[in-house]
């Protein structure tokens, strides 16, 4: 079922998610459900519950071929629960950022460049990889939905933030969730 995504503004995003506790459910298998379809229907490479109000420790993303990416590598399709990120380095990368509750506008994020996160299946079996790039943004972005943190608390430039087709008016769009 496609669900309302919170936009900006709205206090339930501001709130730290809690750990699921409990894997393998019938809820767990609807939240996941309806957050895939939620996710699919607006063409987004990213959601976290927090997004849709259900207040859990739980994302999915994934990017094959996207008609709101058409240049980004493919990251492929997880579900991400209960995540823990660590840093591999310091180093960072600033890129273009969006996210479904901050419809229409962009902003230049910084990031850092590579990860390891490690988590749990739908199963609660635990795994964790090594990413970069893109796929190392889009995590980030995800997880710190979990955390009541939206990109625009991490933009530094405010002049590379603003509306999509003011920022892009070539209709170029960059990558965003």
């Amino acid at each position: 079922m496609i669900r309302e995504v919170l936009r900006m503004g709205d206090p339930r995003l501001l709130r730290v998610a809690r750990p699921v506790e409990r894997f393998d459910t019938r809820e767990l298998r609807q939240l996941l459900a309806d957050m895939r379809d939620t996710m699919a229907h607006l063409d987004g490479a990213g959601l976290a519950a927090p997004q849709i109000g259900v207040d859990l420790r739980v994302v999915i993303f994934g990017v094959e071929s996207n008609p709101r990416y058409p240049q980004v590598e493919a990251v492929p399709d997880t579900v991400l629960i209960n995540p823990e990120l660590t840093p591999l380095g310091s180093e960072e990368e600033e890129g273009w950022e969006g996210c479904l509750s901050v419809p229409g506008m962009r902003g230049w994020v910084p990031r850092l460049s590579r990860l390891r996160y490690a988590g749990f299946d739908e199963r609660g079996r635990r795994f964790e990889r090594e990413v970069a790039g893109f796929h190392a943004r889009v995590v980030q972005h995800e997880c710190d939905h979990l955390d009541g943190i939206l990109y625009p608390m991490r933009i530094r430039d405010f002049g590379r933030f603003g509306f999509t087709d003011v920022l892009f008016p070539d209709g170029a769009v960059a990558p965003d969730d």
